[in-house]
């Protein structure tokens, strides 16, 4: 292990530890002399905005429609986000009645001013891109989304040069794409070496790694930032995994459950800038905010969690 880099002032499902030591060549910032340590920060890439390893996806988790009880759950895991120094947000008009939830949650915190609104286009008729778009941005209530992605490459050939051209006109702050579970993975790699995109998401985890081999060493290669979807396979890796005792080394690096060392893995890789896990709960969403502090596994124990959960599995 590696002491932290310096402070990051930007911003300020497991039990904090406050330590303040880093895997080495991680590009994670610590800030120094902090009591209730923040959350680790890796830089965008193409701009050197610092953002916390850990994030918020909202993927079934926000889709409660109208159920009160649904919408307060959901809010009070946005505010204990914000409270542990979250920032980015993602979600889809993919995914039910998660960009309305999430707006109405943002209205009650009064617009968190950290907030890093990451949206997503998803049409195959690419004439309603902008309108579909403006809704989003209405039900979130932002003035423009800090990230818009072309969601699973869905048309994305006529999607991405509007938002390219709507982020030179000042509208996106950033421009990315998305899938998941491996799929489309060659034509990804094609739009990441030839489009002038910030932000990739797609699907990584210690137990799907397919990613390492090209994708990752490409998006470093290319400046461009890494977004971490389904790091708990929607829960089915947590649920084979705890039929299981953690490991010793799971405590060498704060973690007292699995989720914990999956968050580890996946923001300890020097490509990724954070991963997005979703939950309706928030006991869960502080441990997994307590995932993005220090220490973090170097490439040694890295190798060894993917061969241990390999094995488990």
């Amino acid at each position: 292990m590696m002491r932290a880099m310096q402070s990051s002032r930007h911003w300020p499902r497991r039990q904090v530890l406050g330590t303040l030591a880093a895997g080495a060549g991680l590009g994670l910032v610590a800030p120094l002399g902090a009591q209730a340590a923040p959350p680790l920060t890796k830089p965008i890439p193409k701009t050197g905005e610092a953002l916390p390893v850990v994030g918020l996806g909202s993927w079934i988790t926000f889709n409660v429609g109208s159920d009160r009880a649904g919408r307060e759950a959901s809010y009070q895991v946005m505010r204990a986000f914000f409270e542990e120094g979250g920032r980015l947000v993602d979600s889809s008009p993919m995914y039910g009645s998660s960009q309305p939830v999430i707006g109405e949650a943002l209205a009650r915190l009064g617009h968190p001013r950290t907030l890093f609104s990451a949206e997503k286009v998803w049409t195959s008729d690419a004439a309603r891109g902008p309108a579909q778009m403006e809704a989003s941005r209405a039900f979130w209530g932002v003035p423009r989304f800090d990230l818009m992605q072309v969601h699973n490459l869905l048309a994305w050939e006529q999607h991405l040069p509007r938002l390219l051209e709507m982020k030179a006109a000042g509208r996106l702050r950033h421009v990315g794409i998305s899938t998941s579970e491996g799929r489309r993975h060659a034509e990804f790699e094609r739009i990441l070496r030839e489009q002038p995109i910030d932000f990739i998401q797609l699907s990584y985890n210690p137990a799907d790694r397919e990613a390492e081999a090209r994708l990752l060493p490409l998006a470093a290669e290319r400046g461009v930032a890494v977004l971490a979807n389904r790091p708990f396979r929607e829960g089915a890796l947590l649920r084979a995994l705890a039929r299981h005792p953690l490991p010793g080394w799971a405590a060498e690096i704060g973690c007292r459950h699995w989720a914990q060392v999956s968050l580890k893995f996946i923001v300890s890789h020097p490509a990724v800038t954070c991963a997005i896990p979703a939950t309706s709960r928030v006991e869960h969403l502080r441990q997994n905010m307590a995932a993005a502090r220090a220490p973090m596994p170097d490439a040694a124990l890295r190798r060894r969690i993917a061969a241990d959960v390999a094995a488990l599995l």
